[in-house]
């Protein structure tokens, strides 16, 4: 009910509202909230933690800051939502392994392989494996394979410059579903996101379903218990319906951490859709073709409207009856 109540709020204040959909809205014009990476004091001697964190520092692709501090209370490094938040995503000791697992995931590859794929949004669905959860997860999937069927985009005006696409896939409807396991080691950073900035639900506890969109936001978290047909379907219709509201912070939701260069990833997956391009990390070696040849059978030379006669060509023929009958008439008159 609450969250009913805060999408009419959403849609009632779009008076201005483009055609794009919510999730494509997102994708072209919202960045991407950034993380706090935390270091303790005893970091800035540490100089193959240094080694590590310097291209992040330099050229970094994911959304997250780094600083150190200087609160001597603070002794190991802190995940937060925020610059402004206190609420810990992760804690503990900063090396090579423990950052590649604060960036990335297989799970979050997925969802960055979906969307940069077209799909709408995908709802990560994190559960203990029970029979009980088992059965809210077929239900989930039956009920958005109905709404993919029939939903349907907003009419695109291309004559609009409001309603204009960025670079990206192409524009389709497509609802995804990825299932995790609660108990995910690999995930545990991805869960606890998933899982909302506040702290409101625990994964370590609950079973619970979020779609994701866009670069990475996450519309908001249910657990199964509570995310009946209607709420799916209001989450899920409102994030391909047209945008009502283009300020991102008026719209529910927050973001995940995803190390990941948006503003070349876009326009490769727009390149690959058409067919012109590859990134290096999905590029296939191919054989060399062999030269094509064509051959022109006498079927293919009376298509084009010529004639065939001992390899002449009926121009040619004609051409020598008309020099006949001229030399002929020459002669006659002589």
């Amino acid at each position: 009910m609450r969250f009913a109540a805060i999408l009419s709020l959403v849609c009632a204040s779009g008076a201005c509202a483009c055609t794009i959909p919510v999730f494509r809205y997102a994708l072209d014009r919202w960045e991407a909230d950034k993380f706090h990476l935390v270091l303790p004091a005893s970091a800035a001697q540490d100089t193959a933690l240094q080694d590590v964190l310097r291209p992040l520092r330099a050229n970094g692709k994911a959304n997250m800051d780094i600083t150190t501090s200087r609160d001597a209370a603070v002794t190991k490094a802190e995940l937060r939502n925020s610059r402004e938040s206190s609420q810990i995503v992760w804690s503990g000791e900063l090396d090579k392994t423990s950052l590649a697992a604060l960036l990335d995931s297989p799970a979050r590859k997925k969802i960055v392989e979906s969307i940069l794929a077209g799909d709408s949004f995908i709802w990560v669905i994190a559960d203990n494996g029970s029979p009980q959860d088992a059965a809210e997860v077929e239900r989930i999937e039956k009920r958005l394979k109905f709404l993919e069927q029939v939903a349907s985009l907003p009419l695109q005006d291309p004559n609009d410059p409001d309603s204009q696409l960025g670079p990206g896939p192409p524009l389709k409807l497509k609802f995804t579903t990825l299932r995790l396991r609660r108990d995910d080691p690999a995930e545990k950073v991805l869960l606890k996101m998933l899982a909302g900035p506040k702290g409101e639900l625990d994964p370590a506890s609950t079973s619970f379903a979020a779609p994701v969109f866009g670069k990475g936001r996450v519309l908001g978290a249910w657990p199964l218990a509570l995310l009946d047909d209607a709420t799916l379907e209001e989450a899920s219709l409102f994030l391909v319906g047209r945008c009502g509201c283009r300020i991102k912070n008026e719209n529910p939701g927050w973001d995940l951490l995803l190390n990941l260069d948006w503003e070349t990833a876009l326009p490769e997956a727009a390149s690959v859709s058409r067919g012109t391009h590859s990134p290096p990390a999905l590029a296939v070696a191919q054989p060399k073709a062999a030269p094509e040849v064509m051959t022109i059978s006498g079927e293919d030379v009376k298509q084009e409207g010529t004639s065939k006669w001992g390899g002449v060509p009926m121009a040619g023929i004609l051409f020598g009856l008309v020099l006949i009958v001229v030399t002929l008439y020459r002669l006659r008159k002589a």
